[in-house]
């Protein structure tokens, strides 16, 4: 074994990033990368790997998943998530989850604690309390910039349209050196949302989709489009037609732009390790690290390389 060189590709949301949250989300991206990568390195599995690069992005309030997710009409933060074990496609999602500071957390246990692939709301709050899943007061997840951001939507002539440029889904893939692969995605959804609205993140085939005859993707950007075009398994199956990751991605993606107007990103690697990460949007924050070697980029066309080295040191990991 240990044939394959491990890969993990994050993204921290595609939409429009404010020039002030660039180097926070930039930061965000490439820390959670980092720590994906360590579990790969220590023999870790893809489906570990990505639930940590996913925790890790939840816990930074620049992201709109866990901490700092984005607020409901009612002025909740209600939260979706979904893992994916490409070796024998099980699953585990939850859906309009309050009060626990890292949903992914429940989604995993969601695929290897029960019989179930998704639970949502109530029942996914009572099977974290049963899981020993330490619940937090609703306003620990609530940042003043959702709030300030959910009062400005409320004002009657706001277009919280405008806003949802700026989203911020979390997620990961990763190939591990077993050949593995596995997704993990999680988001806060729309904000000034419908209370009750689950949208392609929790959806298996649309926010994420890994299959170890393929690879694996994990998907950002306007949910309700996402999930019309089954966006993540749609990748896929460009790949499974002989197509490399990038042209899989920017196939599906304009797709879905031409089919039904919406914009989004991805993150993809297929079974041999190749990686893309593609938008539609005005940016995605994403990073990689493959072969000891970071990149990582915001805008369309940029990417910066570091050596594994110098990234850890200068993450003081």
């Amino acid at each position: 074994l240990g044939r394959m060189k491990p890969v993990i590709v994050v993204h921290g949301g595609a939409g429009r990033i404010f020039k002030e949250r660039e180097e926070g989300c930039r930061a965000g991206t490439v820390r959670a990368a980092l720590r994906g990568y360590g579990v790969l390195k220590a023999g870790g599995s893809a489906v570990d790997a990505v639930e940590e690069a996913v925790r890790s992005m939840e816990d930074d309030p620049h992201f709109n998943a866990g901490c700092g997710s984005v607020l409901n009409e009612k002025g909740e933060v209600e939260m979706d998530a979904i893992i994916m074990d490409g070796k024998n496609l099980d699953s585990g999602a939850v859906s309009a989850v309050k009060c626990i500071e890292n949903p992914i957390k429940l989604a995993r246990l969601v695929m290897e604690k029960t019989k179930h692939m998704l639970l949502t709301d109530q029942g996914a709050h009572m099977f974290a309390q049963a899981m020993g899943i330490p619940e937090v007061p609703g306003e620990k997840l609530i940042t003043e910039r959702s709030r300030e951001r959910w009062k400005k939507n409320l004002e009657p002539d706001s277009n919280p349209g405008e806003f949802q440029k700026d989203l911020g889904t979390v997620g990961a893939v990763a190939i591990d050196s077993e050949g593995n692969v596995a997704c993990a995605t999680s988001t806060g959804g729309l904000s000034n949302k419908l209370i009750g609205r689950v949208g392609d993140t929790a959806c298996i085939g649309s926010g994420g989709y890994a299959d170890n005859h393929s690879g694996a993707t994990s998907t950002t950007g306007h949910g309700e489009s996402i999930m019309k075009v089954v966006l993540a398994r749609l990748i896929l199956y460009h790949m499974e037609q002989g197509m490399s990751p990038e042209v899989a991605a920017d196939t599906a993606l304009d797709y879905m732009k031409t089919r039904v107007g919406g914009l989004g990103g991805v993150i993809v690697v297929n079974k041999a390790g190749e990686w893309a990460a593609r938008f539609s949007t005005k940016q995605m924050s994403w990073a990689t690290v493959k072969d000891d070697e970071l990149h990582y980029g915001i805008y369309a066309g940029e990417e910066h390389v570091k050596s594994l080295g110098d990234a850890l040191a200068s993450e003081g990991l």
